[in-house]
């Protein structure tokens, strides 16, 4: 049976994820909490550009409507 992509998420809290935005923006940081509109809390998430850390922040709300895609950070 296929999974659920909710499901998915919920066995990704606590882990790194890099998450893409509308614009082309990215995130990377440990998953700490969503809710049904994907809208996602990251804890001591940094912006990513180039592969590179430019800038970090400590607890980071992404609204649901602006996510491209979520991945694992490897």
């Amino acid at each position: 049976m296929a999974e659920r992509p909710l499901d998915v998420l919920n066995r990704s809290l606590g882990v790194q994820v890099l998450v893409g935005l509308k614009g082309g923006k990215e995130f990377r940081g440990k998953l700490a909490g969503f809710d049904m509109h994907v809208n996602l809390v990251l804890e001591e998430a940094e912006e990513i550009q180039g592969g590179e850390s430019v800038r970090r922040f400590g607890t980071l709300v992404i609204r649901g409507d602006s996510v491209v895609y979520i991945s694992p950070a490897g």
